[in-house]
């Protein structure tokens, strides 16, 4: 079965954290899907952007997917937070040891979750108290168990090689970060 990563967009996302790792991972061979958190396809960025989701996230089968992915961005963030659909599945998820990632504010989402208990993380500065049950790691990314998180827009790039390194191997992520002109990506 081919994998699948869903990337879930709520309005008021930061573009960059949402769109990089889509381009990185489809050139990586890896099935990743935008997911609207509501029912409309068009969601907005955080600097106006406008995206048409893939689908929207009462269509999806989130049993499918091996990873699921948070862009940051405000409010994007808090909207993510906000929706309970989001966060039964992010739970479930989590249970089953699957990957989830997150970068920027957006770790605080999966802080508020339980689901940094005993993790380390990191996230955009000003949101380490908001990372609920984990250890806070200054650095651009972090990889504890099953969550890898991000600090924020700059790491994007440096966060989707990661996300294809523990979905392929490191082998495929140098690959690509060598055919995009990515000198290191950790």
């Amino acid at each position: 079965m081919e994998m699948k990563t869903y990337i879930f967009l709520a309005d008021g996302f930061e573009e960059i954290e949402a769109l990089a790792p889509l381009d990185i991972l489809r050139r990586a061979g890896i099935e990743a899907e935008t997911v609207s958190i509501s029912d409309e396809i068009e969601v907005v960025g955080s600097h106006g952007l406008r995206v048409l989701c893939d689908t929207t996230i009462d269509l999806i089968s989130p049993e499918l997917a091996e990873l699921l992915i948070l862009p940051g961005g405000m409010p994007g963030s808090d909207n993510l937070a906000a929706s309970e659909e989001l966060a039964e599945i992010l739970t479930k998820h989590n249970a089953e040891n699957k990957w989830i990632a997150a970068i920027c504010a957006a770790p605080y989402v999966l802080g508020e979750l339980n689901i940094l208990n005993g993790k380390q993380a990191t996230c955009y500065p000003g949101y380490e108290d908001r990372l609920l049950g984990a250890e806070f790691v200054n650095k651009s990314v972090v990889v504890s168990q099953n969550v890898i998180t991000g600090n924020g827009a700059g790491a994007a790039i440096r966060f989707a090689f990661k996300i294809v390194e523990v979905l392929k191997s490191k082998r495929v992520a140098d690959f690509l970060a060598e055919k995009m002109m990515n000198e290191r990506y950790e």
